[in-house]
């Protein structure tokens, strides 16, 4: 039994198969050792020192735990598991507190990585549940300092050092191993009591997690907050909680991210109560989540927020209900009403408030996204909920997951936010640049970076290279797109010289880059383009590109004289207004202005899916890529005004997705009422081949002007 102001204390010491001291627990190794003393407060009475060796899964040793505690696989062999020692330590606390005519106490250790990070983690592990007397204790640590305000700071004390700022024996070797750090820290504590120093304000464990919401307007310590990657798909808040047990997260603390396509990507952002917490979770990095490990890293408060805070009032008032299981409903026939649902879920699930306890995922329009979230009172109603995973409602199968406060909010603010329109980036000065050549020999002039985070940019890559930056050629960095138009983690950089992409791939080969390692490869103007193309290029050589069209990557653009034709698949995979306009060199005065060029040839892409799309040449003194005041867009405008050109001005350009088959004119025109549209007679401002304007005629898909 423990109380808030106990009269006894039990002081207890620990070790693991690993590590020992400050990064005790850090290794996942399992505890081998315990060693207690009752100490009564009052009489300054101590009860019988006991030592108990832990028979553990893995009986294999590190070095330093055999030098240290001089034990042996062999000894441990022999010993009690885990859960028969803490049974047989409860019961001799027990007789020695009747001894001493006490009732209650409460732990007292050196530190908090015996109790926060080993016996906590190992005990979840190994699914059986610690008494509640491992969820308050007090450090040793801490007291003394508050007792002595002038000893070391808290994080450099040990039992060591408290022992010689007071003047006592710290011979180890008179002891066994954790027999004299009992002793010791005993010793330590009526030092303390001698100097009136009285115990009130224990550490305190949280018996498990507090789901909550969390507000934009909120300020959340970036010193409180981690990243968690490598989670299983299916893991939920508790599961992340479960593998941060023994460490305090703050209430709605754990916020599972979502993809761009609402699903979960492995990753949850966590906030602790405090930054010692955090400290602490840091240390559990690569500690294992089932046969996962999980990567453990420092992130911020303005992060957390973006994922977990919200402003709808809606969201709020649902989220109000605490100690609510939440599951997510993905897949509702778009006519679902708050009584199919809850007809689907039966009686064997009740919804918590009935109607109330239902959230409906919309556009800001009204209509319904096929999401919806449900409130449980309890585990039992969401096992039985989770059972129905894949079971028809209408004629559509429904998925049903673990669900967290923080992905509610993330799934509303995603969605709330999607305007109906898109709208399309700022207008760029369409200037012609001047002439550039990409080297196409085998001088090895470039370098390839791989393994970029899809979210960097230029001006990313350019920090990372760092004074290396100046020996860029002009227009020689070349991100590499796939064929859906987004970043696939490789770049190109056309150096000055061979000697300078030598010296850049020597200094920058795995350097990080927004918690990433980047690789950076010397390479050849010839096997750049190769991979532009779409082949591969290892360490075996050369694979070559799975086919040869001439104008996919950079080195091959070129001023055609011909009329251009858009391929039907070009159409699909390359509208003008999502790419960044494309430069080509000029040839002659007649070179039309630099814009996305597909060539009369290339009337079909057979392109596989794994080949490579890369974006035009750029470089970060590129006048086209500085954003344009209207006025300077219409000088530009006039300069160019004897060119017909290929598509209409940037911002001019909607794709339409996901119509029915039967859609007509009528319905696309009715759809854009109140917008202002080009005439229907589109043909004078494109020039289309058959087969491209029998794409842009189909109904499946429409592309407007």
């Amino acid at each position: 039994m423990t109380a808030s102001h106990s009269d006894s204390l039990v002081v207890l010491f620990g070790a693991t198969a690993g590590a020992y001291g400050a990064k005790l627990g850090s290794d996942e190794r399992e505890l081998i050792l315990l060693v207690w003393q009752v100490v009564d407060l009052h009489s300054k009475k101590v009860g019988t020192l006991h030592k108990s060796l832990v028979k553990a899964d893995n009986l294999d040793l590190s070095d330093q735990c055999r030098e240290v505690s001089g034990l042996t696989p062999e000894g441990l062999g022999k010993a009690e598991p885990l859960d028969g020692v803490l049974q047989q330590f409860s019961q001799l606390v027990s007789s020695d507190l009747k001894v001493l005519g006490r009732s209650s106490y409460t732990l007292c250790s050196d530190g908090q990585l015996l109790i926060r990070q080993v016996l906590h983690p190992e005990t979840s592990k190994k699914n059986f549940l610690l008494s509640d007397c491992f969820y308050s204790f007090y450090d040793l640590r801490k007291e003394f300092h508050t007792c002595y305000p002038s000893s070391a700071a808290v994080k450099d004390q040990t039992i060591k050092t408290m022992a010689e700022y007071l003047g006592l024996a710290t011979d180890e070797t008179e002891e066994d191993f954790g027999v004299w750090q009992v002793k010791t820290m005993v010793a330590i504590i009526f030092s303390m009591l001698s100097e009136d120093h009285v115990f009130t304000e224990p550490e305190t464990v949280k018996y498990k997690y507090e789901t909550g919401p969390c507000s934009k307007s909120e300020t959340v310590d970036s010193e409180t907050v981690i990243r968690a990657r490598g989670l299983p798909w299916q893991s939920s808040d508790q599961d992340i909680a479960r593998f941060f047990k023994g460490l305090n997260i703050a209430k709605g603390g754990v916020a599972l991210c979502l993809n761009a396509q609402g699903r979960r990507n492995g990753e949850a952002l966590v906030r602790f109560v405090n930054s010692e917490q955090r400290d602490l979770a840091l240390e559990r990095h690569k500690h294992h989540m089932g046969s996962r490990y999980i990567e453990v890293y420092k992130a911020t408060g303005e992060e957390f927020l973006k994922i977990a805070g919200g402003t709808s009032n809606e969201v709020a008032q649902f989220l109000s209900k605490e100690n609510q299981v939440i599951i997510r409903m993905r897949g509702l026939p778009f006519t679902a009403t708050q009584e199919d649902v809850l007809g689907f879920l039966g009686p064997e699930c009740p919804v918590t408030g009935g109607k109330e306890g239902l959230l409906f995922v919309k556009y800001p329009d009204g209509r319904p996204t096929g999401d919806a979230f449900v409130l449980f009172s309890c585990e039992e109603y969401a096992q039985n909920a989770l059972k129905k995973h894949k079971e028809i409602l209408g004629k559509r199968y429904i998925e049903l997951f673990r669900s967290t406060a923080a992905e509610v909010q993330q799934v509303l603010n995603r969605y709330m936010s999607t305007p109906l329109i898109p709208t399309l980036p700022t207008p760029i000065i369409p200037v012609i640049p001047p002439p550039y050549t990409i080297a196409t020999g085998s001088i090895r002039d470039c370098v390839r970076l791989r393994g970029l985070p899809y979210t960097a940019g230029i001006d990313d890559i350019l920090e990372f290279m760092g004074d290396a930056t100046a020996d860029i050629k002009p227009h020689g960095v070349h991100m590499v797109l796939n064929q859906q138009g987004r970043p696939s983690g490789d770049a190109f950089i056309q150096m000055k010289s061979a000697d300078k992409a030598f010296m850049v791939a020597q200094k920058c080969h795995k350097k990080m880059m927004k918690d990433r390692y980047v690789e950076v490869f010397q390479c050849s103007g010839e096997e750049m383009n190769f991979v532009l193309m779409g082949g591969t290029l290892n360490r075996s050589g050369l694979s070559p590109p799975p086919c040869k069209l001439p104008c996919l990557s950079p080195p091959a653009y070129a001023a055609f004289q011909t009329a251009a034709v858009i391929p039907a698949e070009a159409a699909l995979y390359q509208p003008q207004a999502l790419l960044p306009t494309t430069r080509t060199p000029q040839a002659s005065t007649a070179a039309p202005p630099a814009v996305t060029y597909y060539p009369a040839q290339a009337a079909q892409l057979y392109m596989n899916y794994t080949a490579y799309y890369p974006s035009p040449p750029v470089s970060p003194t590129t006048v086209g890529y500085i954003a344009a005041a209207p006025g300077a867009v219409a000088a530009a405008a006039a300069a160019t005004a004897t060119h017909t050109p290929l598509l209409p001005q940037p911002g001019a350009l909607v794709r339409m997705q996901g119509l029915p088959y039967n859609t007509g004119m009528k319905e696309i025109l009715s759809f854009f009422q109140g917008y202002q549209y080009a005439p229907d007679d589109y043909n004078g401002l494109i020039q289309l081949s058959d087969q491209a304007r029998s794409v842009l005629q189909a109904p499946k898909e429409w592309v407007c002007l």
